[in-house]
């Protein structure tokens, strides 16, 4: 008779320094250790006084013990750990595991979770995902960066933060935030009401973004000033736009032409970040998406990036990862029974 062969046994035992009180590692009712024992099932973790013991297979009581390092070094700075941020420590340390030749072990959890970008009124804003921090930390390094992803990945969010430090941290003189107004076809002529009231719509989103960085009161001075535009697309013709941190967002909504326009408008001491979701196109049919386009055209090109990020990187209610995913899925399903359709199949 042929024996299953089984996985070897470890045991790991976790202390705890006194200056951090067992409910921040645990959580308030014990809500991170059951996030923890979820992400474990198969492991036995067992918590007596300040110690921690986990026992299972050697590999995933490895995880634990590193996860729960990972946690301390995220408390040592004075920031919690939420039931949120455990579920992606332990996402990003099974990436590491599983990542081939050693590629993408440079980053930590603590490392992205701790990385800060802005503070205002007592909130800071971080990355909390992988992909988030080498968005960010490409958007330091390179003069133009994309960010392409499904909403609520923080293409657009994570950027303005970005233009924020960059604004207050004098790298430039001004923030320009811009995306294209298809929904109205650009033909705002037609619309009613005052120019403003008839671009506000669009440009909604971005304002919402700003009110969460800056003092509320302060943004209607910094834009009469001119230290931050918020302007359709179609207001860049025709500009050189110098020493300014430049966003467009909505970059799928963009023509071939307008991509070009705009790319084509980066002056001296200035950055741009674009950013888009290549699945949500709303242009007319038969127009060709300047997003999809230039990944063909710029990819590999010098102080050009390209950062992709996933449903694994959506930040809102978790729900919206497994819709974008289902979505995903339908559309393959879609584009299979199209392609066997169209061989006869």
């Amino acid at each position: 008779m042929t024996q299953t062969p089984t996985h070897p046994q470890a045991h790991a035992q976790i202390t705890i320094p006194a200056k951090h009180p067992m409910v921040t590692v645990l959580g308030s009712s014990d809500s991170l250790l059951r996030v923890i024992e979820k992400a474990f099932p198969s492991a036995d973790i067992h918590v007596r006084g300040n110690e921690i013991s986990a026992v299972g297979d050697a590999t995933e009581v490895a995880l634990i013990q590193r996860l729960f390092d990972e946690m301390l070094l995220v408390l040592r700075t004075g920031q919690p750990m939420t039931e949120d941020a455990v579920e992606r420590s332990v996402a990003m340390l099974r990436a590491r595991g599983n990542a081939a030749n050693g590629e993408g072990n440079g980053e930590t959890p603590a490392e992205v979770l701790t990385q800060n970008i802005l503070s205002n009124r007592g909130r800071t804003i971080r990355p909390k995902t992988l992909n988030q921090k080498r968005y960010v930390d490409a958007i330091d390094k390179r003069t133009i960066v994309f960010g392409i992803g499904p909403a609520g990945t923080g293409k657009t969010y994570l950027a303005m933060a970005k233009a924020v430090q960059a604004l207050q941290s004098k790298q430039v003189t001004r923030i320009i935030l811009t995306r294209p107004a298809v929904e109205a076809g650009e033909r705002l002529g037609f619309l009613p009401g005052t120019l403003y009231e008839k671009i506000d719509p669009y440009l909604r989103p971005l304002y919402d973004a700003l009110h969460d960085m800056l003092d509320p009161e302060s943004i209607p001075r910094l834009m009469a000033a001119g230290t931050i535009e918020v302007a359709p697309l179609a207001y860049m013709r025709g500009r050189t736009l110098n020493d300014a941190f430049i966003i467009l967002d909505e970059a799928q909504n963009t023509s071939a032409e307008q991509m070009k326009m705009f790319l084509t408008r980066l002056g001296f001491d200035s950055k741009i970040v674009i950013t888009g979701d290549v699945t949500q196109v709303d242009l007319p049919s038969g127009t060709k998406s300047g997003l999809r386009q230039v990944q063909d055209i710029l990819e590999g090109v010098d102080d050009v990036h390209f950062s992709r990020l996933t449903s694994q990187d959506v930040v809102r209610h978790k729900l919206v990862g497994r819709i974008v995913d289902a979505y995903e899925q339908y559309d393959s399903r879609q584009d299979h029974n199209g392609q066997r359709g169209r061989n006869g199949k």
